[in-house]
């Protein structure tokens, strides 16, 4: 059994392939759901965080925070929604409206890249 937990990937690029602006992205739209603690220093919350993956800016949600408290899971979902981001949801199959692919990336169903071609 794995305890790998599943997690969607909202990352920094359009559909059309364009950088979301601004740079601070993630960390702003992380910090809407942020607390402070007794130090006055801000924590992020432990189901959403900002990362960077291959140099893009994204923001990694916890499938969890669906159940703990649904309406934040739909406002981080609806703003990728809104601004055309690419989500990544290993969960959804491909061909699924709630699918994307990183952008240039062919996936095969059940996931990873296709076998290489043989050179002509």
């Amino acid at each position: 059994m794995s305890t790998a937990s599943a997690a969607i990937i909202i990352q920094g690029i359009t559909r059309t392939g364009r950088a979301f602006r601004p740079s601070d992205w993630s960390e702003r739209l992380c910090g809407v759901l942020s607390t402070f603690g007794g130090d006055h220093q801000m924590r992020y919350s432990p189901y959403v965080r900002p990362m960077l993956m291959d140099g893009v800016r994204c923001v990694c949600v916890e499938e969890e925070l669906r159940r703990v408290e649904p309406r934040a899971y739909r406002f981080l979902l609806d703003f990728a929604a809104d601004n055309e981001l690419v989500v990544i949801d290993p969960t959804r199959p491909e061909g699924s409206a709630e699918f994307c692919p990183v952008p240039g990336t062919k996936l095969r169903p059940g996931g990873g890249e296709p076998p290489a071609s043989p050179a002509a």
